[in-house]
């Protein structure tokens, strides 16, 4: 079985923002999944780019992506360009949060 973007993009909900306590989808942070047979990259960002948590979260992800069934490499790296924005949240959950 192959991995597929949606794949990775289902393990990305695990891992939540410990500040907004959301995932790094409905969040917005994830930028670009490029998955190869068993190699996948992820390039993501952080509501901040002065997250205390970032090197945790990345790590999280990185855990998350390694857990799906065939992935045998995965790296993750992050980016503020461009820089992330409540826009990228869904509407519906931006509203929810008062946005």
């Amino acid at each position: 079985m192959s991995v597929t973007e949606k794949d990775v993009r289902s393990a990305l909900k695990t891992v939540k923002d410990p500040e907004l306590n959301l995932d790094l989808v409905v969040l917005g942070l994830v930028y670009d999944i490029e998955v190869d047979e068993g190699d996948v990259h992820v390039v993501m960002s952080l509501t901040s780019p002065m997250c205390p948590v970032a090197d945790q979260i990345v790590v999280d992800a990185r855990e998350a992506i390694c857990e799906i069934e065939g992935v045998e490499s995965c790296e993750v790296d992050l980016t503020f360009d461009p820089p992330w924005t409540p826009d990228r949240i869904a509407p519906l959950i931006r509203s929810s949060l008062g946005l």
